[in-house]
């Protein structure tokens, strides 16, 4: 009996034993938690510290402000106070831009390693005239920014933040409905009973349209009889008390709904981490982190450039299509007195444009090609191309580029994958690539999948936190 059992194991491990060709010529993904055993502690304290940073800033100003602070703890100098020998710098644009040098690795003319990422994130704004009364609610009216599922956004708590610049111009800064004592907002949803036939019948994008993404903000009458809009009143009155704001203030403001969530774990090992806004605030966390750790290791000039407006086609002059870039470039090398100019550093830099990208879900896998499917838990993914049907409006990097990335992120033995957005035909997207790649450099996407991407609640693996970061710093220090 035992020879016979010996017998059949034996047989079983030959049948599950890879033949020598398949292990030489085949690949093979490996889960990163296997990868890195060892290093799941790690993981987990990354993540600790990224969604501290994600539950305390949601805006772009909010974010620069954060990472403004940052900087200077370590050193860095607004470029108005630098000097030519200054080696960390800064400098901002609106609010709403932010940029990182670090020269510890060399002049600028020998070309640098340049991170972009950008900060903003879905929401809804505050239309120019945003309150209004009707039944018996004061009703806030928005307008969605970017390219939500807008049937998402029902019955999910909403919070306000953004700022209000009054007729004095003086700056107000609003963040209302993130603690636990304070009130929420909400766009209510039509009760099941009501639905009809016609309601269960609607597509997805019919489920609610735009113009009725209005956001239940109050429904206490004020008690004035005078007053004909009475709750409508009662809001205008509280805001006045808390922030000293009227009506009037809305047209020079700056305000938006954001999803009222804080980052939860997700699983019960813990291993996935949901929250609002990963895209691309995950990228732009972990690209600023890796800049400011590692800057006795740095082997060109080392940028990292955070930016505005990519959800809506990055247009304005704090997207990446503005000339914010390449004018403070310009500014630093006149500052250092370099015989050289900023399409000229450009051109001879290398990037990344660290953005998320779609992670498969076992739910959807008709919409994905299995095989060029990128997965939570499988390490960092570069993209080698964006766009969408045949590479519109993409970017699409060169077969010497992705070389030298996979050699970087083989040689530090990071775990990575590669592949797209989505079957062919289905869709895609794009990213901040293409704009940078007009300078002639060489770019590649690099980030950290994601499951239900522009959904109020987005999910990541705690592994690939790690991995994304390893990889930016291994192309920070990579000669």
């Amino acid at each position: 009996m035992v020879a016979k059992i010996k017998k059949e194991k034996k047989k079983n491990e030959e049948k599950n034993e890879k033949s020598k060709i398949e292990k030489e010529l085949f690949l093979e993904k490996k889960n990163a938690w296997e990868l890195l055993e060892n290093e799941k502690k790690e993981a987990f304290a990354l993540a600790k510290e990224y969604k501290k940073f994600i539950d305390e800033n949601k805006t772009e100003r909010e974010i620069v402000r954060t990472v403004e602070s940052m900087a200077k703890k370590n050193g860095y100098v607004n470029l108005k106070d630098a000097t030519p020998t200054t080696k960390k710098i800064y400098a901002t644009n609106h609010e709403k831009n932010i940029l990182l040098v670090d020269l510890s690795g060399g002049n600028l003319k020998q070309g640098a390693r340049i991170i972009g990422s950008h900060i903003d994130i879905l929401r809804l704004d505050f239309k120019l005239n945003p309150i209004y009364e009707s039944e018996s609610f004061a009703l806030i009216n928005t307008h969605y920014y970017g390219g939500i599922k807008k049937y998402h956004w029902l019955n999910t708590p909403l919070s306000i933040h953004g700022v209000v610049f009054d007729k004095n111009g003086k700056k107000i800064e609003i963040v209302y409905g993130e603690e636990e004592e304070e009130a929420v907002f909400v766009i209510s949803d039509l009760l099941p009973h009501l639905e009809g036939r016609e309601g269960y019948d609607k597509p997805a994008r019919n489920i609610i349209q735009g113009e009725e993404m209005d956001a239940l903000a109050g429904s206490i009458p004020i008690n004035d009889k005078k007053v004909k809009e009475k709750i409508k009143a009662t809001f205008l009155k509280i805001m006045n008390e808390k922030y000293g704001i009227t009506e009037r203030d809305f047209v020079s403001a700056e305000l938006a709904l954001y999803p009222s969530m804080k980052a939860r774990d997700v699983g019960i090992d813990g291993g996935l981490m949901g929250a609002p806004g990963h895209d691309d605030r995950v990228c732009s966390y972990l690209a600023v982190k890796t800049i400011l750790e590692s800057s006795n290791k740095k082997t060109k000039p080392a940028i990292v450039l955070l930016v505005d407006k990519e959800e809506i086609g990055s247009v304005g002059n704090t997207s990446m299509d503005s000339l914010f870039f390449e004018n403070t470039l310009e500014k630093i090398i006149k500052l250092r007195k370099e015989n050289t100019t900023a399409r000229e550093v450009l051109e001879n830099s290398k990037a990344i444009s660290a953005d998320v990208t779609s992670g498969s879900d076992p739910k959807y896998m008709d919409k994905m090609d299995p095989m060029n499917a990128n997965k939570l838990g499988y390490g960092v993914a570069m993209e080698k191309y964006t766009g969408s049907g045949g590479k519109y409006h993409g970017s699409d990097a060169n077969a010497e580029y992705v070389s030298w990335i996979r050699t970087m992120l083989e040689e530090n033995n990071i775990p990575w994958q590669y592949g797209e957005l989505g079957k062919v035909d289905q869709g895609g997207g794009g990213t901040i690539a293409y704009i940078l790649a007009k300078y002639n450099m060489n770019i590649v996407d690099m980030g950290t999948p994601v499951l239900a991407m522009h959904s109020p609640f987005e999910i990541i693996s705690k592994i690939d936190l790690l991995c994304t970061k390893k990889a930016y710093a291994a192309f920070f220090e990579k000669k």
